[in-house]
């Protein structure tokens, strides 16, 4: 045997091992950092929650999306975004996550600066329905309320006149009754 070829074997073997093992690394510090942001994002430490999320291939910007689009729906419904209904959706923003400066805040400012077209409203209702039954019942309970409880705060941060008339719009609560339909839990 030539010991410049075992050696080169061995090296050979060595890269091919530590290549494959970096990966391995690499990709458990990938899914770390992905599973600590989802936690962040949707502020739920259940860990088997969080594995169907990862495994539904949902990441922490999805999640925002699908916190986000729903009450810019709410703000936008009668066509007028009110400074009280930006304030709200930028409050639920912050609240997860969406801090300025963050591609997050851009998208979001966009949004409430130019009303998005239906087709957001709509593909996110096509999106929730896909992945609506993976969650357990408690679980579609807990998103269920979250949604609509910010929605409602969005639709009453701006209506109303003089306490006399409902805070809420026909329009908004057209709105806040599609959302209801999608998120029907059992």
């Amino acid at each position: 045997m030539d010991p410049k070829k075992i050696l080169a074997d061995a090296r050979t073997l060595e890269e091919a091992f530590f290549t494959k093992e970096n990966a391995r690394l690499l990709g458990q510090m990938r899914e770390k950092k992905q599973r600590e942001a989802l936690r962040e994002v949707v502020q739920i430490k259940d860990e088997a929650f969080l594995d169907r999320l990862i495994e539904l291939g949902i990441n922490p910007e999805t999640v925002l999306a699908l916190t986000i689009v729903p009450l810019t729906a709410v703000a936008w419904a009668d066509g007028i975004l009110e400074d009280r209904e930006r304030e709200a959706v930028m409050k639920a923003a912050e609240e997860k996550g969406i801090s300025p400066g963050t591609a997050g805040h851009q998208l979001l400012e966009t949004w409430l600066s130019k009303r998005p077209d239906q087709e957001l409203f709509e593909s996110w209702k096509t999106y929730v329905r896909d992945i609506w039954e993976t969650f357990t019942e408690e679980e579609r309970h807990r998103m269920r309320k979250a949604t609509l409880d910010w929605a409602l705060a969005v639709a009453e941060s701006a209506g109303g006149f003089l306490g006399l008339t409902s805070k809420v719009s026909a329009s908004e609560r057209a709105v806040i009754k599609e959302l209801e339909n999608v998120l029907q839990v059992s």
